[in-house]
């Protein structure tokens, strides 16, 4: 059997960091997209078949001999095109126009003036209206490829948006994707469903559908098993799989010991009992908190717990034995991140905890369901299943779990206490009604003793660390503003409730420049 193809858009990725943010604004429109870089484009296109093309930004300039450029087959195609800022250069340069290095280029907050009417604007833009946009070029356009004609200028780009009606290409030399563009996302949706004529129809109910038929044509009669983290992505994976295949799917969930209060009962309890998935739940605290005894580098704790999981998952599997695919929770962001653009290395920030070394060491095939969507898509998709909101609905956790959130040696004690103390935050943020505002929340117990006074006797004790951050996609974070009187009362409750603790402190700071996690 062969699935048909869904109509799509295809993003030809130049390397702009907001890349993801046009096909997320893509499928917000109700439109299925996929992003490929310049290198790949003219595969992904022959691939893809797509009703149209967005060229992306990019870092690089155009006047470079080495400069990327889209598959020249794009423009000979008859389909939509729209170019931004980068996108737009390589689009003029390679139909026959123009593009120099400007003196100052443009960058932040600009005002467009819409000088003709076009197809990108119709019902959002009339002639002579001034609009914000946000811009990030140094090169421009100085002269138009034949065909084309100016339709909005700004101060510092004469070209500001172009077109060719004729053809259907649209070209901005701002960024209609970012937030600082009001009227970007509707834009992004005028190019795809008014040019391109698509019916924005794409739907997670469809989604679902399609990937059950494509878990089972792929799987087939054979045995899956999926390692369960707790955590959103692998519980979505497992709960679509198991609807495709049913008892062909074995969960492992391997119980580390530094989940966060109840979460491990909170595990079992949906997918063995409400589920009736087969769970195989393994108690190895003990190994990991022996393993963990005297390592306080926090890369060295994370490289720990992620090989140690590979070893105990492998041991369960050898015991189940006969399974042929292996189950991840990769989602589209892993899969884009794992292009490179420059095949350069690059600083390692934090060991990313996962599960990519087994295929290769289990001699697995792999089935990722969820590798075509975001993360914010994934929890859409979890709702569609029927989990319920409280696990869909949580903060991000990571993988190494409480072990990251205890600078220092972790030992089951300080685990204890920081469950505690996580436990009460989060119950006072969810009673406020703060906890679908907020990105992330969470507790630290800090290596740090301070003196204290409870009634009438001295403590010395542990200081907690308490954290919430804004985000849209956890690449940066705002700190979340409590008001004095609620901070006040988390602290009150944790020195009152968490034998351990006596000093509690609020983490001010964004990201970046620090990271959203302490380790």
């Amino acid at each position: 059997m062969t699935l048909p193809l869904q109509d799509n858009i295809l993003i030809v990725d130049f390397g702009s960091q907001v890349t993801q943010l046009i096909a997320r604004r893509v499928r917000e429109s109700g439109v299925y997209s996929e992003i490929a870089p310049f290198n790949a484009a003219a595969e992904a296109f022959e691939r893809l078949k797509p009703k149209g093309v967005i060229l992306s930004g990019g870092p690089a300039s155009v006047m470079w001999d080495d400069s990327p450029r889209a598959p020249q087959g794009i423009f000979e195609a008859g389909i939509p095109i729209l170019g931004i800022c980068y996108g737009q250069q390589t689009m003029m340069q390679q139909l026959g126009g123009k593009v120099e290095g400007g003196e100052s280029g443009e960058f932040g907050r600009a005002f467009i003036e819409v000088k003709k009417r076009c197809a990108l604007f119709d019902g959002l833009w009339t002639e002579g209206e001034r609009h914000q946009v946000w811009m990030s070029h140094g090169d421009k356009v100085t002269q138009l490829a034949p065909g084309f004609e100016v339709v909005a200028v700004s101060e510092g780009a004469p070209y500001a948006i172009t077109a060719n009606e004729e053809k259907r290409f649209y070209a901005t030399q701002f960024h209609p994707e970012v937030v600082h563009t009001p009227d970007g996302a509707k834009l992004l949706a005028n190019f795809v469903r008014h040019v391109c004529g698509l019916a924005g129809d794409w739907t997670m109910a469809e989604f679902r559908a399609t990937k059950i038929a494509e878990i089972r044509e792929q799987v087939g009669e054979g045995r899956v098993i999926c390692g369960l983290s707790g955590g959103v992505d692998s519980a979505v994976a497992a709960v679509l799989i198991h609807e495709a295949i049913g008892d062909q799917l074995t969960c492992v969930f391997v119980d580390h010991g530094l989940m966060r209060l109840g979460e491990a009962e909170q595990v079992v309890s949906l997918f063995r009992e409400h589920y009736g998935i087969k769970l195989v739940h393994v108690n190895a605290e003990d190994r990991f908190l022996g393993g963990l005894a005297g390592l306080t580098d926090p890369e060295k704790k994370r490289k720990f717990i992620g090989g140690e999981f590979i070893a105990v998952f492998e041991e369960e599997a050898a015991k189940i034995g006969g399974a042929d695919f292996l189950a991840q929770g990769t989602l589209y962001p892993d899969v884009i991140e794992s292009v490179s653009f420059t095949g350069g290395p690059s600083v390692t920030i934090k060991s990313h905890h996962n599960v990519g070394g087994l295929p290769e060491r289990m001699n697995m095939k792999l089935v990722e369901p969820l590798r075509e969507l975001f993360k914010d898509e994934v929890r859409v998709l979890g709702k569609e299943l029927g989990l319920p909101d409280i696990f869909v609905g949580r903060h991000p956790f990571p993988g190494p779990g409480l072990a990251i959130r205890i600078p220092g040696e972790v030992t089951k004690e300080r685990c204890d206490i920081l469950r505690k103390a996580d436990a009460i935050y989060l119950e006072e943020i969810r009673n406020a009604g703060l906890y679908d505002a907020i990105w992330q929340a969470f507790a630290v117990l800090l290596p740090v003793r301070t003196v204290g006074v409870m009634g009438d006797h001295r403590t010395y004790d542990s200081v907690c660390a308490v954290r919430a951050v804004t985000s849209t996609d956890g690449m940066t974070a705002d700190i979340y503003p409590f008001d004095a009187a609620f901070l006040s009362r988390v602290a009150t409750r944790i020195i009152n409730e968490v034998k351990g603790i006596n000093r509690v402190v609020y983490d001010y700071t964004s990201k970046p420049p620090g990271t959203i996690e302490w380790e």
